[in-house]
């Protein structure tokens, strides 16, 4: 579906999404019907009375290139799911909760980085489109936004823009409602493969200090480190490029998480499929290298494709989606060092995991795994870290994203 700029409700308006966007009584129920008999294996409960109750978690899903947001509702005691359906027709190539109000924020993957956010009811898992901003200045060409997600202090949103290979920030005031765009900062870059033609950025995070802001650009072959104003929630360039750690030509950074300690950061090179340890000075704003492990098996042949990195809450635990072998990497960290050793791999389920979130609760993992068109459920034993398929999956086509709003309050996502 074509969206345009001019017909969308203000940043500060309150507007209800056209009635071309609102799915009758009909199709959700049939939408509903359908999701929860192609669900694997049969859930017990009923997804209308998964609905109706609200003591129950919520996941929204991103569905790439389809133009839909699905939800489904998840019990985290007894670990079941039900697939409540499509909620809404947008363009979704990233997803992200507040961590305590009832708002959703959707990353679409049109020219013109848009961005729109949702009010969600945690009852029924509806949801109900109250903005939509562009964020780029220049619009830019294939791939729109590869990222979007909350600093913690949940008062600024970070865009990574692929297309432009640019960053942007937005304030989010304390309802949850986007302001307008605060800065952009634009890489530059390439690199060798033929898909590094240009810059293009691929992820965003804040560093535990609230100083920097470290940028993953897929093009550029570079972690960026730009700095970051909290009270402005503004991105500034560091001259000469300051800070740029550079990884290994035609290794594609895709994703970045800090270590609780604040001292490591793991980054993940896409194309080459493995992960790096970093040591992270938060005075200087430098990287350092420590440490370099691959993600894929002994015996991988072809493509190669990392794309998912999360950490557990303790620290302790670090955890991977690799396309290319279609499984499922867990890694122990050193409390001291944070360096890793490899613990367990185990297939992730079903074909191309796109990505993964953990339970804020930190006894579940779910993997959005794209090509099979299934969200898949992991448990996950706290001491160890080690995963299990628990061989529950609810249909959601073409899934590439997970977004969990929490019925304790608090959401939780693929780590920012």
């Amino acid at each position: 579906m074509n969206e345009h700029p001019h017909t969308a409700p203000s940043p500060g308006r309150d507007d209800g999404p056209p009635s071309s966007l609102r799915p009758s009584r009909r199709a959700v129920l049939a939408a509903i019907a359908a999701s929860t008999a192609t669900a694997v294996p049969m859930l017990s409960a009923t997804p209308a009375a998964a609905a109706s109750d609200p003591h129950r978690d919520l996941l929204y899903v991103g569905t790439w290139g389809q133009s839909q947001l699905h939800a489904v509702r998840f019990d985290p005691v007894s670990g079941t799911m039900n697939a409540l359906g499509s909620v809404a027709t947008v363009s979704s190539n990233w997803v992200a909760v507040h961590p305590t109000r009832p708002v959703l924020y959707v990353a679409g993957a049109e020219v013109g980085g848009f961005i729109r956010t949702f009010r969600l009811d945690d009852a029924s898992g509806a949801v109900r489109q109250t903005a939509e901003i562009g964020t780029e200045a220049v619009p830019g060409g294939s791939g729109g936004l590869s990222y979007i997600g909350l600093n913690s202090d949940a008062d600024t949103l970070l865009v990574a823009d692929f297309a432009t290979g640019s960053a942007a920030t937005l304030s989010v005031g304390r309802t949850g409602r986007l302001g307008g765009v605060a800065s952009r900062v634009q890489d530059t870059g390439s690199g060798p493969n033929p898909r590094q033609a240009a810059p293009h950025v691929h992820h965003v995070v804040i560093d535990p200090s609230r100083r920097f802001a470290l940028v993953a650009d897929f093009g550029a072959d570079r972690v960026f480190v730009h700095g970051y104003d909290r009270a402005t929630h503004e991105l500034s360039a560091r001259p000469d490029g300051d800070g740029a750690y550079a990884t290994a030509p035609g290794s594609g950074p895709r994703r970045l998480v800090f270590h609780p300690s604040g001292r490591t950061v793991y980054l993940l090179n896409e194309l080459t499929a493995d992960i790096q340890v970093l040591g992270w000075n938060a005075r200087t704003g430098v990287l350092t290298p420590q440490q370099l492990l691959t993600t894929n098996a002994p015996d991988h042949t072809g493509a190669m494709s990392a794309a998912e990195l999360a950490i557990s809450q303790d620290g302790r635990h670090v955890y991977v989606s690799n396309r290319g072998d279609n499984t499922l990497v867990v890694f122990s960290a050193d409390p001291h060092t944070g360096l890793l050793t490899e613990v367990q791999r185990l297939s992730c389920g079903g074909t191309t995991p796109w990505s993964i979130s953990l339970h804020p609760g930190g006894r579940w993992l779910f993997v959005a795994n794209k090509a099979s068109n299934t969200v898949n459920l992991f448990g996950v034993e706290p001491r160890s870290g080690r995963l299990s398929d628990t061989g529950t999956s609810v249909a959601v086509p073409a899934a590439d994203c997970i977004a969990i709003r929490s019925s304790q309050g608090t959401a939780g996502s693929t780590r920012f």
